[in-house]
């Protein structure tokens, strides 16, 4: 039987999703994609799920696109067959939408490489814990492409235009240290410390807290660059309006008030 791609459990209310092509660095194939949608899926669809880890097996993170999966043999409609906006439309960019709209937050657990639309992925998820020796690199200079996969909104994002463009045009790696010194990622795992490890105990601290305002807090974060001050005040009220109707909320104010550790439920 086929080993699969993906691989899914979970540690108390974290899910652990990891890549598994090690072979290839984890580079994404349409299988890939789909195994992963599964997994998020599985992850959204389980209430007892409050918070998710991803990350890659072997020594990657991610190395992007498989590129066996392109067809470049020679012969008539060559231009045609090689396209990649196809995968990018049908698969890259589902995975990204779907990572950013899921109900929970979500924690990359980056153990090596995370190359082109590797390094968007890792980005992608809400928080990013790196091992020391993990890199992140843009190498589509180098194949006469553009990040994709978001990665040209996730840059400028969270580097500054200044940072994006010298990542992107240059294609330099970045190492673990300069990736959190730029505010690529959250955070290097102590030196010593599995770097999955680190990220689940992140993520088991998210996972006890309330999930529908750790989100809410997500979205009005990433839109807030698009909003003026009026908008994003007028955002903030509605948003505090409708966190005011969970149970958190009247459990986080009365266990305050109590003097007493809350215990919120996701609700």
């Amino acid at each position: 039987m086929t080993e699969p791609t993906v691989l899914y459990s979970t540690e108390g209310a974290v899910a652990l999703i990891t890549l598994n092509r090690p072979q290839a660095l984890n580079s994404f194939t349409r299988q890939m994609h789909h195994e992963l949608w599964a997994a998020l899926d599985r992850a959204e669809a389980d209430k007892a799920v409050r918070a998710i880890v991803l990350t890659g097996a072997g020594r990657g993170f991610c190395a992007g696109a498989d590129l066996g999966e392109f067809d470049f043999a020679p012969g008539p409609n060559l231009v045609q067959r090689a396209d990649p906006g196809p995968v990018i439309d049908q698969a890259f960019n589902p995975t990204v939408r779907k990572l950013m709209a899921l109900r929970v937050p979500t924690v990359a657990a980056v153990n090596g490489v995370a190359a082109g639309a590797g390094a968007s992925l890792a980005m992608t998820c809400d928080l990013a814990v790196a091992a020391p020796n993990a890199s992140f690199i843009q190498a589509f200079s180098r194949i006469g492409l553009v990040p994709d996969a978001g990665g040209t909104w996730f840059l400028v994002q969270k580097l500054g235009l200044a940072r994006a463009m010298g990542a992107a045009l240059l294609g330099d790696k970045l190492s673990a240290k300069e990736a959190k010194e730029w505010g690529m990622i959250w955070d290097v795992a102590p030196e010593g410390q599995d770097c999955v490890a680190a990220a689940m105990q992140l993520a088991q601290r998210l996972a006890v807290l309330p999930t529908q305002a750790l989100v809410a807090t997500r979205k009005l974060l990433r839109d807030a660059a698009s909003r003026s001050l009026d908008e994003q005040l007028d955002a903030e009220r509605d948003t505090q309006s409708q966190l005011g109707k969970t149970h958190d909320y009247i459990e986080g104010v009365m266990a305050f008030l109590e003097k007493r550790p809350a215990q919120f439920k996701g609700e």
